[in-house]
């Protein structure tokens, strides 16, 4: 039965994953998020105190 025969299959699968994992990441790594994180200030907001009119 040929399908049982590992010998081309088993180079496709190694040629695949050498593609996913060499290849592959890189170009998706180098994208950059269009919205980068800002650094928070050392400083607390000040907040005040919101009086509920109807409480």
């Amino acid at each position: 039965m040929p399908q049982l025969n590992p010998a081309p299959w088993l180079l496709i699968l190694l040629f695949s994953w050498l593609i996913f994992l060499t290849i592959i990441p890189p170009k998706i790594l180098s994208h950059t998020s269009p919205n980068e994180p800002a650094h928070q200030s050392a400083e607390k907001p000040k907040t005040e105190v919101w009086t509920w009119p109807w409480y």
